[in-house]
Formats: C-alpha cells, structure tokens, sequence
C-alpha cells in the first residue's frame, strides 16, 4: 500500500471527521517547521506528511480510493471504483491525486496568525487551540494558572465528612462581549478521611478575558490543630497524663475518652506497668479510610508519665528498697 496515512496520522482506520482533526492538531503542532528550528528538515519532512494523510483521509472520494488501491491508486495507476478502467483505456478516465499545500491546510485550520509568536506566550505552553478547522484566523487561547485557596478543616469534619457552600465573585463575558461580574455558590464535598493536601478542583472558575482560558478554581484541604487527638496518616493518636505511681501499678488501669463522633470509649490498659514508650493500640478506632469507606485505621493510645521533680531521702530509700527486692 506504500505510505500507510493512518499511521502518518496516529488514528486507526475508523476515524471520523472530528478524530482526523484533532490527531491533525496535535501533530502539526508539534513538528511544524517554526517550532523546530533546531531540527527543521525533520520537521518539514514530518510536517508534509503529516499534512498530505490529513489531506488524503478527510476527503472521502480520497479516502475510498485509498483505502481500496492504496496510494498507487490515488496517483492514477489504477481506476477508481466504477470507472471502468485507466486514463486511456476505453474513454474512462482514472482519478489523479492532487496534493495540497501543507501551509495552506495548517492556515485553514489556524488562520493567518502565528501560534508560535513569542509575544503571545511561551510556545511550550499550548493548552487548547480556538477556531478550529474554520480558518477565522483567531489565535490560540492559554490556559490562566491555577487559583488557589486553602479550606481549613477540623478534624471532626475530616472524620465524619461534610459539606461546605463557597460563594465566589468572577467576571464572565455575556452574548455581546461585554464583560459582567456574576456571583456563584459552588459547593464541596468533603469526603470522611481526607487529609491536608488534598485538592479540589474546579475547572474554569476564574475571570474570564479575552485570549485566555479561564483559571481553575482549586481549594487545598488543611486540617485545623485538635486539642485531644493528633493525626498520624490514618491513626489518630490519644495521649493520656498518668503519674509515676499510675505508671508502675498498671493493673486494672482503664483510659476514658470521648471518639470523635460523641461516643465514649473505655479502653484497658493490657500491662501491668507501663513505659515511657509504652501504646495501647485499639483497632478500627482510627480515621476512616477514603478509599475502603467501610475501614477505618487505629487508635493509638500513649501515655504521658509525670515524674516527681523532687523526692525526700525517705522516699528514695523506700524506693531503693522496693525495687530492689
């Protein structure tokens, strides 16, 4: 078949219309001669053809021979359907391939203007291309940076999920052109055991200006200080006082303390003393999990142990005394 055009052009023989274009797109984009001064007969090499399978398949009387006889039939050596015969043989007169101009297809798609002019913005920076395919000659738009904003979360709120309603200000442009400024509630759900970073993004909520792609809106979940729990990944950590002789007598000893959903909890201490680096660790008791809601990851109970800042010589004895029986 010689020049395989489906290939050339990165799309599978199925293709409609709007898959040639964007494939044709992209691709003239990247290997057009002014983007790739450092490598330019490659380029123009790439560009050419790129642009004769674009040629070729998104006509369909190309297309048909093509795909029938291949590119030897689109340069007249065999008839096309139905025609009975070659140039010549009969009368019948056999189809020639005219090829366009590769600059003349990418300025229909483009227009006159430049896309790579540097006074527009950096030519790595291409996010969306405008008129498209119609030759208005309108350049292409970029994308404004991200707009963000931090979402301070407590920590009951990570833990049970909630809702939160956000109004925001943004100048949109009505039917004539004209810019306004609208108000808008965009509401976030907040999903039990998200963590601080997490983003939320919505597209295209900046102000709207000509040229440019509106911004995306992008709220940062941070997680507000608590003053019983600390967070570690999905544990919740639980730090519980205890003096020295608590500390030493263990047995029997219990630890209360309230979830973060209201419920109490009684949890017994297993050991019969306890260390500085000692933890009870009570499963499921931790921050639920967002990606298997039904799970949750520990509770990690430590314990802060209150050392007397002064003993008198009595007490050092006794204490001599007992620990060294």
């Amino acid at each position: 078949m010689g020049v395989d055009y489906y290939k050339v052009l990165q799309v599978d023989r199925n293709a409609k219309d709007e898959d040639l274009k964007k494939s044709y797109r992209k691709l003239a984009m990247k290997w057009h001669p002014d983007k790739n001064p450092h490598n330019k007969k490659e380029a123009e090499a790439k560009f050419k053809a790129i642009s004769e399978a674009y040629d070729v398949l998104s006509d369909p009387q190309k297309r048909a021979i093509y795909d029938q006889y291949g590119e030897e039939g689109l340069k007249g050596q065999v008839p096309p359907p139905g025609s009975g015969g070659f140039s010549g043989e009969g009368g019948s007169t056999a189809f020639r391939f005219n090829s366009r101009n590769a600059d003349d297809i990418f300025t229909e798609f483009f227009g006159n203007s430049n896309p790579f002019s540097q006074s527009m913005f950096n030519e790595d920076v291409f996010s969306e291309l405008r008129g498209v395919g119609g030759g208005g000659g309108r350049m292409p738009s970029r994308k404004a940076p991200a707009i963000e904003r931090i979402l301070s979360c407590s920590l009951e709120d990570l833990y049970k999920g909630t809702t939160r309603k956000m109004k925001i200000s943004r100048d949109v442009t009505d039917p004539t052109g004209k810019l306004t400024t609208v108000e808008e509630i965009l509401t976030i759900n907040i999903k039990p055991g998200w963590k601080k970073g997490t983003k939320i993004t919505f597209p295209d909520k900046g102000n709207e200006h000509q040229g440019v792609i509106p911004a995306d809106l992008v709220f940062i979940i941070d997680e507000k200080p608590h003053p019983v729990f600390k967070r570690d990944g999905n544990d919740l950590v639980f730090t519980q006082k205890i003096s020295l002789v608590e500390a030493l007598t263990a047995t029997g000893y219990t630890v209360q303390l309230s979830t973060l959903d209201g419920r109490s909890l009684t949890v017994p201490v297993v050991n019969s003393i306890i260390s500085p680096t000692y933890e009870e660790v009570v499963k499921g008791e931790g921050m639920p999990i967002p990606k298997e809601p039904t799970k949750k990851g520990n509770l990690r109970v430590k314990f802060n142990i209150k050392f007397p800042t002064r003993l008198t010589s009595e007490q050092k004895t006794g204490i001599k005394r007992l620990l060294s029986s």
